[in-house]
């Protein structure tokens, strides 16, 4: 008996001691777990910040190493669709930006270079160039990730010309892409055995309609805060390869990553013309449209996918070596490369069909800019200011933009004289004062673009546009002197001569032809311009003489009085100013200043 209350003592020290070992362990496992979530967090996050990084260093190092090109590609976009498609696609596969191409296309709308058919097709042409990061990223590249890092640098800052610093920018933000996502896939490793993570993913696979809806609400808002499908798609890839998502649920997250890509454009289009929201809506319209198909059909073209897929040699992809899934990254590229091709090749055929649905989604009319819009930049954004194709392209349509306001100026100024009307010429004042704001503000953009690491070729076209927008102020003071002269007619009571009203009409319609002729040089980039230049300034320097000489015999016949001729003689003075601004123009779009 004795030993046996011994023994159960004894139990209960023991009993005791595990206890109190326990809890002395405890504070101690509990710190060593927090360690480790917040490793695997920083991994994750870290390797994050890496791929974004590296896409952003990647897409505009692209983008340079494109430059004028891209912008002489997308400018020369025909009425064909398919020959839009085929641009979109061509086009955003070397950039890998699809967003950098549809904020373009939405400005080249705006500024009526090119129609919102026209774009449509680009779009869509887009849709599928921009499949191709993702088809880069299930490459498992890692192993090249910094010897590609290493040349990137060496190329960047150790060699001198301005072409190789590019290269050395898309060798960089490769390598940085595929280290960012080793790093962010090796982060993610540990999560794949904590019980309550893989509980929560659990949740969200796509077994159900709403739990696959749930799945392309999430890729959309994901998508929406990175502002980039491809970086959405590679967090996918990344889970998805760790065991942590399956093929279907990263199937959804894919679609809404559709979704959430068409936000970028609809940001670009506030502020525009109602084309411009046209075309954003058709962005919208398509890939919405293009998920719904997919959604009423998802077995089917999974298995589709699938299908595709082996016939490229990959095994089943949710099969696991070595703890990961190798071949599943592969499988998620094909899906949005294929669901791309599909429904892009499909609206393609109804495309016309598809802009008017836009249309009469987006209703309204096109409108005259007003005073009040006029006094902003409208097209310039300075978060492009780094990457110099896409702010040298904002800087012409903002040019262009200054060109259309001095023409509109012109002819409110020009008509006044005859109809003697002072409520016209109030407008002028404003005007001006609108075109001295946008001088400095796209001035400023285009300093801080030289600032930056340029080509020679693009440093020569920032002087040119500068040049061009000095020029576009000067021809408003001109007509702003002409206002002034004009009013001073007006309120003194002075009339000039039929015969000098003759030659006023004369003379201001050569002068609108040749600034007409500038800016649609500007806005077509015509760099054959010199020839009619040249004849036109001359045919406004022979006027002007011969005007002023013709006003000199009325003036000793006394038809002109002394007063009223020495105001039409300024006016013939600032037209003969306007052609030689306009030709400092067209010397400027031909490159030769």
């Amino acid at each position: 008996m004795n030993g046996d209350v011994a023994i159960a003592i004894g139990q209960q020290a023991v009993t005791s001691y595990t206890l109190r070992r326990t809890a002395a362990r405890a504070p101690e496992e509990q710190e060593r777990g927090q360690q480790a979530l917040m490793t695997t967090l920083f991994q994750a996050l870290g390797g994050l910040g890496l791929f974004l990084f590296g896409m952003k260093i990647m897409s505009e190092g692209l983008q340079k190493v494109a430059g004028k090109k891209m912008r002489h590609i997308l400018g020369m976009v025909s009425n064909n669709r398919f020959v839009g498609y085929g641009v979109g696609a061509l086009v955003t596969s070397v950039v890998q930006s699809s967003s950098a191409i549809t904020v373009m296309l939405v400005s080249f709308v705006d500024a009526g270079l090119i129609t919102l058919v026209q774009a449509a097709g680009v779009i869509l042409g887009a849709n599928v160039g921009t499949t191709m990061t993702a088809q880069l990223i299930a490459f498992n590249l890692t192993q090249y990730a910094l010897p590609a890092i290493a040349s990137g640098v060496l190329l960047k800052f150790f060699l001198g010309r301005q072409k190789w610093i590019y290269v050395g920018d898309v060798l960089l933000g490769f390598g940085l892409v595929f280290y960012g996502l080793g790093t962010m896939t090796a982060g993610f490793a540990p999560l794949k055995s904590d019980p309550n993570v893989v509980a929560l993913l659990m949740k969200f696979e796509a077994d159900t309609l709403g739990r696959f809806l749930l799945c392309i609400i999430i890729g959309t808002g994901m998508t929406m805060v990175l502002q980039s499908s491809s970086a959405t798609v590679g967090i996918i890839m990344a889970l998805a390869s760790q065991g942590l998502l399956n093929f279907e649920t990263s199937a959804g997250l894919v679609l809404g990553t559709e979704i959430g890509t068409t936000v970028t454009a609809q940001i670009a289009a506030l502020g525009t013309n109602i084309n411009a929201h046209r075309t954003a809506t058709t962005h919208s319209l398509v890939n919405v449209m293009g998920v719904f198909i997919v959604i009423l059909v998802f077995p089917l073209f999974i298995k589709s996918v699938v299908w595709l897929t082996s016939l490229m040699g990959m095994g089943p992809p949710d099969v696991v070596i070595s703890g990961q899934r190798p071949n599943i990254a592969r499988y998620i590229a094909n899906f949005q490369t294929i669901f791309n091709v599909v429904t892009s090749l499909f609206f393609l055929m109804i495309l016309p069909y598809v802009v008017r649905i836009a249309i009469w989604l987006t209703p309204g009319k096109e409108k005259e800019e007003g005073l009040d819009e006029l006094h902003h930049i409208k097209y310039v954004d300075p978060k492009f200011v780094e990457i110099p194709s896409m702010a040298l392209e904002q800087a012409s349509l903002e040019i262009v933009r200054m060109g259309e306001a001095v023409q509109r100026m012109y002819d409110e100024v020009i008509q006044s004289l005859e109809e003697r009307d002072l409520k016209k010429l109030l407008k002028w004042r404003k005007r001006e004062d609108a075109l001295d704001v946008l001088q400095r503000e796209i001035t400023q953009f285009l300093v801080r673009v030289m600032q930056g690491r340029i080509s020679p070729e693009e440093s020569k076209e920032v002087r040119s546009l500068i040049r061009m927008t000095n020029n576009l102020e000067r021809i408003g003071d001109a007509t702003d002197e002409i206002a002034g002269l004009t009013a001073e007619l007006i309120e003194q009571n002075l009339y000039i001569s039929d015969e000098a009203i003759k030659d006023y009409k004369e003379i201001s319609n050569e002068a609108l032809k040749f600034l007409t002729c500038v800016v649609n040089a500007m806005k077509h980039g015509d760099e054959q311009i010199m020839t009619v230049s040249q004849e036109i300034e001359g045919n406004v320097m022979r006027l002007a003489e011969k005007m002023k000489e013709n006003h000199l015999h009325r003036l000793q016949s006394a038809v002109c009085t002394v007063d009223s001729g020495l105001i039409f003689v300024k006016i013939l003075t600032a037209f003969e100013r306007m052609g030689r601004f306009c030709y400092n123009i067209s010397q400027a779009v031909a490159g030769l200043r």
